[in-house]
């Protein structure tokens, strides 16, 4: 009498092309994550979604810059796990397979960054994957000084920033996507800095600004930011019309339905795509997301959930959500900018770019929790939101010499274009992102 064995399939969608290490390589990266060893994956430095199968072991493995999704199909012969960055990968290899009746997008997994995340492949019941995180940053770890914090957050982001350099092409041109914020103008310092000490051309640089209708603040800004410092060379002004923007299409590009995340993707796409018109060929974008997420610079008082109190004593927040243990933790999207990290990488690759966030980098993200946040605030809402600015700042000085400008804070796609075009462009309610959203699928 024979016994039925399942067979397992491992589907790898995944592009290696879009992996970013900076410290080894891609098959060096895999065979740590192969380990199981989260202390090995941990010194894996850069953007990455990595995969690995043992027998029916899976191992992922992501960092914040990559999405890295998976769906379970059940076959008569076995389990099917399909691996893809993108929703609709997964969907049309289902279809192409005969098993698109299984498919729905709440069925897909997102893997939660800094973690390993492991399943068996044993057929039904299919059991929960097990977490365990390679990457656990301790809080609280600097000292109060104001000058010390900012030389160790943006001399971590100046190395991170060198290994980049590193890792492609020395006469490849560099864009960066450029509001004059603290975020984008202290990434842009820290480029240009590195470009003279390394012997090589800044010309290679170019400050990216997004101008929709003629009327955004952040072209006037941006201007300013590079003219103060007598780098106003470097600007290059994107306009596109009002017209050129549809909230619905971006909903398609980033597979997802949160307003501010459809919001910022949208002057992404746009950008991007102006850029890709004046420019066929460029391939290296770096923007400053993760910025605001480190130093825990978003007004509290906009969201109902959150305190002060809930922002400085959960660890990574804002990178990673109320965690993969918590109830209000998104299977299908991860949490944080664990999720929110789609609206950088998204319009950036469908436009043919390959992006690149330091910020959103472990190394730049350890640094950032050892913060004494509650020392230095003492639970105050306002102190809080000026800290980034002198912390970046004094940062900035130490590492480059410049002296940079600080502006009051905006949101890209506040400051990408007027009030008047912003309303006319987005809608108010979350209801009508939602129901783009399942127009998708239906």
């Amino acid at each position: 009498m024979s016994t039925f064995q399942y067979v397992e399939r491992l589907v790898d969608l995944l592009d290696p092309e879009q992996n970013q290490i900076l410290n080894m390589t891609v098959e060096d990266a895999v065979q740590r994550l192969s380990s199981g060893d989260v202390n090995q994956v941990r010194e894996i430095d850069g953007h990455f979604a990595l995969l690995h199968k043992e027998g029916q072991t899976i191992r992922m493995a992501r960092s914040l810059g990559r999405p890295m999704r998976y769906f379970l199909a059940k076959r008569s012969e076995g389990p099917c796990l399909v691996v893809a960055e993108r929703i609709d990968e997964i969907k049309d290899f289902l279809k192409g397979e005969g098993l698109g009746d299984q498919f729905h997008p709440s069925y897909t997994r997102m893997v939660p960054a800094h973690f390993i995340t492991e399943l068996q492949l044993i057929g039904c019941p299919d059991p929960n994957p097990e977490y365990r995180r390679f990457f656990a940053p301790q809080q609280n770890q600097l000292p109060t000084d104001l000058d010390s914090i900012g030389e160790t957050y943006l001399g971590a982001l100046s190395r991170e920033c060198d290994r980049w350099l590193d890792n492609i092409p020395q006469q490849d041109p560099i864009g960066v996507m450029f509001s004059g914020g603290i975020d984008s103008g202290s990434l842009f310092l820290v480029l240009y800095h590195l470009l003279l000490q390394r012997g090589e051309s800044p010309s290679r640089l170019k400050a990216f600004t997004l101008n929709v209708g003629g009327s955004g603040e952040d072209a006037d800004q941006a201007a300013q930011f590079l003219q103060e410092l007598d780098l106003g060379l470097f600007l290059e002004t994107v306009d596109v019309t009002p017209s050129e923007i549809d909230y619905r299409e971006v909903i398609r590009t980033i597979e997802d339905y949160k307003p501010l995340d459809v919001q910022a993707a949208a002057m992404g796409l746009a950008l991007c795509r102006g850029i890709r018109q004046r420019y066929p060929d460029w391939i290296w974008l770096v923007d400053g997301d993760g910025g605001d997420e480190n130093l825990k610079d978003y007004p509290i008082e906009d969201n109902p959930e959150l305190t002060i109190r809930s922002v400085l004593n959960n660890c990574m927040l804002y990178q990673e959500g109320w965690g993969i243990d918590a109830v209000k933790h998104s299977l299908t999207y991860s949490g944080g900018q664990s999720r929110g990290h789609i609206r950088s990488w998204a319009p950036a690759r469908q436009l043919g770019f390959k992006g690149f966030s330091p910020y959103a980098l472990p190394n730049v993200i350890e640094v950032a929790e050892g913060i004494p946040f509650i020392e230095l605030t003492d639970w105050d809402h306002e102190r809080l939101y000026s800290l980034k600015g002198e912390i970046v700042r004094r940062g900035v000085k130490a590492v480059t010499g410049f002296d940079m400008p600080v502006y009051e804070k905006r949101r890209f796609q506040n400051g990408a274009a007027s009030e008047a075009n912003f309303t006319q462009l987005f809608p108010t309610s979350e209801a009508d992102y939602r129901q783009a959203f399942a127009e998708l699928y239906a």
